[in-house]
């Protein structure tokens, strides 16, 4: 084989590999939630901005913590499941040394921010706030972009969220005890379709 041809190969080869790790990149997150794998679409665009936004709010009021996006907890009756919220507040070093799967002693709150894909009502509105009450999360925050309203869940008790509390996007609402953030959603109208 001549320099030439090596080379060919080794383009060719690189190539398959590139658009290999492109897919790779581009493949959704699975979970596995309430008894059932699911695929969560990767996130970025609109929906990173909003955990970027809500990054910032809670480093200026709660400078000990920080709203992991995307990290991997156990969740469910017995930990049994596996779950990607679009964001965790926790203290800044609960996850050291965790890896993808996390114990979720430690979370202040997880964060959903809807998605455009068919399975978001039976997923994000019914499944995983079931998930995060059975795990103990104290605080539930779910943005829903497709009725533009935030839903905070609080007080789980094992089972459910016992308090649930809706409001539309430009109102006022507290994140309650132990996050304490006065939560202004006017900024979401801006990420809306």
């Amino acid at each position: 084989m001549t320099v030439a041809e090596e080379n060919v190969l080794a383009q060719e080869s690189f190539e398959v590999l590139a658009r290999h790790a492109l897919r790779v990149e581009e493949a959704p997150w699975l979970e596995f939630v309430n008894g059932k794998p699911v695929s969560k679409v990767r996130w970025g665009g609109t929906r990173g901005r909003i955990i970027e936004w809500l990054t910032r709010l809670c480093l200026r009021t709660a400078p000990g913590n920080w709203l992991f996006a995307a990290q991997g907890l156990h969740v469910g009756s017995c930990h049994r499941g596996n779950a990607r919220p679009d964001g965790v507040l926790a203290p800044l070093d609960t996850f050291v040394g965790q890896g993808e799967w996390a114990d979720p002693a430690g979370v202040l709150m997880v964060v959903e921010v809807t998605s455009y894909d068919e399975d978001t009502d039976r997923r994000d509105r019914v499944e995983k706030p079931r998930a995060y009450a059975e795990t103990g999360i104290p605080v539930h925050l779910l943005i829903d972009r497709d009725t533009c309203e935030v839903k905070v869940h609080s007080q789980a008790d094992g089972v459910r969220y016992e308090q649930v509390v809706t409001v539309p996007y430009g109102k006022t609402v507290e994140l309650p005890e132990p996050v304490g953030i006065e939560l202004e959603t006017e900024p979401l109208k801006n990420w809306v379709r």
